[in-house]
């Protein structure tokens, strides 16, 4: 051995193990928590958008390229794996069912190379537009082409197949949820490496200078095609497990709503933080879920709160957590709480303003043979009657007058945080 080798040990991060250890651990223990087959399926569909979310975000986040039509490749997957499980049925085909998302992501990896070839060879604007005018064609077709897509009542299976293994059939929704536990947590670990890869650092590079990444020698319509199709696999993946959960595929899983689904919820979870798309992946569930069942006005709420996202928090709920860690870690949170309780007080105000002038005009426009009086929130409200109008307008007004002073007193507050913040890390600099 020469005297002169050096060995160099580097230390386990022990963070990442716990983080990773305990999102685990929440996959593996939220079902015994929520045992009514609403919440598992719940969590069934909350494993699914968090890779389909996931996904939407290696073209999103990571390579700045805006997709309307991603919903193409996660229902194409669908489509493909649904298929493979009635030939499963059928006897034609010789294939474990926990393999049928597999399926369903080489389904989205070969769309992902046909119509990514095309899509990649511009960015921006016209990447978007492209992505947009493929998904709208792969709708239509999906009209046009019934022994393929089923036509407007879809494409129908069942998941139970063949002798149970080890007494798992896939029957019960548990079992379903824990497979779709293992392809959840195995999709975001393959995923998060990615992102540590050298192409996962190039396809990042390509999103903040691409003229730059030109100039030393990389082709960047190869790295967004790259992207593109792992993107695609994983979009498949989610596909794949949705066809088997709901054991039904229709056409609206290629449709328009989906995507834009995919795009809303990526946003509002955070796009530039790796686990934005997995808390948009839970929003997009209790929002399609529950909010829709508690108003029928829930796509306009979702509208608001995008658009007060946008105004206020365009980093979206991941960039909040982060900058309020930041604050924590230096323990200035303390100074801020008084200025958050105001926020979220003249917000609650605002919102239940906004949202007893849209019930009741949502009452005049769907529930009229039921008479105007409506129940808000214990209150009984008169869609016709001026007086519920004025009140409902002036709790709205009043409080985005408030919100507005209260944004501007915690703006101080929170300029006046960051300032003592860095002259902290300044001072840690100079001992």
């Amino acid at each position: 051995m020469s005297g002169t080798q050096s060995f160099h040990f580097k230390p386990y991060n022990v963070g990442r193990w716990i983080i990773w250890g305990l999102f685990a651990a929440v996959l593996i223990v939220a079902p015994l928590l929520w045992t009514s087959s609403l919440a598992q399926t719940l969590l069934s569909q909350i494993g699914i958008g968090i890779i389909a979310c996931l996904a939407y975000n290696v073209l999103l986040g990571q390579g700045g390229m805006l997709s309307f039509g991603h919903a193409v490749y996660s229902g194409l997957g669908s489509y493909l794996a649904i298929h493979t499980l009635n030939m499963v049925g059928a006897g034609t085909l010789n294939l474990p069912v926990s393999l049928v998302p597999i399926v369903g992501g080489f389904g989205g990896l070969l769309f992902a190379a046909l119509f990514g070839y095309v899509s990649t060879k511009k960015s921006g604007t016209p990447f978007a537009m492209i992505t947009l005018g493929l998904g709208e064609l792969i709708w239509s077709m999906s009209l046009m082409l019934p022994e393929f897509f089923g036509g407007e009542g879809g494409i129908s299976s069942n998941r139970v197949i063949g002798k149970p293994f080890l007494g798992i059939t896939f029957g019960p929704q548990i079992q379903l949820y824990y497979l779709i536990a293992v392809y959840c947590f195995v999709c975001t670990a393959l995923l998060f490496a990615l992102t540590r890869t050298p192409l996962g650092r190039m396809l990042n590079a390509v999103r903040d200078n691409p003229e730059r990444v030109e100039f030393v020698g990389y082709d960047t319509q190869w790295v967004r095609f790259m992207a593109f199709l792992i993107s695609g696999f994983f979009a498949g993946i989610a596909g794949g497990l949705a066809a088997l959960n709901f054991e039904i595929v229709t056409a609206e899983v290629v449709g328009a709503l989906r995507s834009g689904g995919y795009l809303l919820f990526t946003f509002l979870g955070g796009a530039t933080f790796f686990f934005g798309p997995i808390i948009g992946g839970v929003l997009m569930v209790l929002a399609g879920v529950l909010l829709s069942e508690l108003t029928k006005a829930w796509l306009l709420y979702l509208g608001l709160i995008f658009l007060f996202m946008v105004m206020y928090a365009p980093g979206g709920f991941s960039s909040l957590i982060m900058m309020n860690l930041r604050v924590a870690a230096y323990g200035k949170l303390r100074q801020l709480w008084t200025g958050y309780l105001a926020l979220a007080g003249t917000a609650m105000t605002i919102l239940v303003g906004a949202a007893a002038m849209i019930e009741m005009m949502y009452h005049l426009q769907l529930n009229e043979a039921l008479g105007p009086q409506l129940t808000f929130l214990g209150a009984s409200l008169n869609s016709k009657g001026l007086d519920s109008w004025f009140g409902a307008g002036f709790v709205l007004v009043i409080g985005l007058l408030l919100f507005e002073l209260s944004r501007r007193v915690f703006k101080q507050q929170w300029d006046l945080v960051q300032e003592e913040i860095e002259k902290d890390i300044k001072r840690r600099e100079s001992l």
